[in-house]
């Protein structure tokens, strides 16, 4: 399966790829725990391109959920926004949102795989957040909101990209990334994103070495 890159997204993606993937290799969780989607991670299916794990499941699944608030909220920023800036992030978030949403219901399709259709109860909170604001204020919020949601999103697709058994999986998780860490410079680019805000990475002692 080829995927389509939402404009030019190539260089940006393999050059985040690398820095990401020598941070994050490995997903580990106990026998027995599930994922965001209630998927027990000790549950294995066989499929044409590999064996698909529960990680597998909830990369999937977190790219179609983060879909389900980004697009409706990139599309309100055209209004709400008082930075051209964000304005034009925000529409950019909306298109490529929508495009990578019906390739990951196509893939979900065809491993068989069910995805959410609703926001989770934190996004449907900072939708209802964003809409009571505008101006100024909209333009911080939304930056911030977003870039948090992204840094969350990249470090799982990392991780899976790294490790994962099945092909459509592997190459579907890459060419998430390199769309998420474009979002994440856009963002960025803004000059409202608060970085002491944001999660500080893990120590050292705490990643598997390589």
């Amino acid at each position: 399966m080829r995927w389509r890159f939402p404009r030019s997204v190539e260089l940006l993606g393999v050059v985040g790829f690398l820095v990401i993937a020598s941070m994050t290799v490995f997903m580990i969780a106990p026998n027995g725990s599930t994922s965001v989607a209630g998927v027990f991670w000790n549950d294995w299916v066989s499929t044409e391109s590999g064996p698909l794990g529960p990680a597998d499941v909830d990369a999937l699944i977190r790219v179609r959920q983060a879909g389900l608030w980004e697009i409706p909220v990139g599309q309100q920023a055209q209004d709400r926004a008082q930075l051209d800036r964000v304005r034009e992030v925000g529409a950019i978030l909306a298109e490529d949102h929508t495009l990578i949403d019906e390739q990951v219901r196509d893939l979900a399709a065809r491993l068989d795989v069910r995805l959410p259709n609703a926001p989770t109860q934190d996004q449907q909170r900072w939708m209802e957040e964003l809409s009571e604001l505008s101006g100024a204020e909209y333009d911080q919020v939304f930056a911030n909101r977003l870039r948090a949601a992204h840094g969350g999103v990249v470090q799982v697709l990392a991780e899976v990209r790294a490790g994962t058994r099945n092909e459509l999986v592997r190459s579907f998780c890459q060419h998430a990334m390199l769309m998420v860490l474009r979002h994440i410079t856009l963002l960025e680019s803004t000059g409202l994103v608060e970085y002491e805000e944001l999660p500080a990475p893990r120590p050292p002692e705490r990643r598997p070495l390589p």
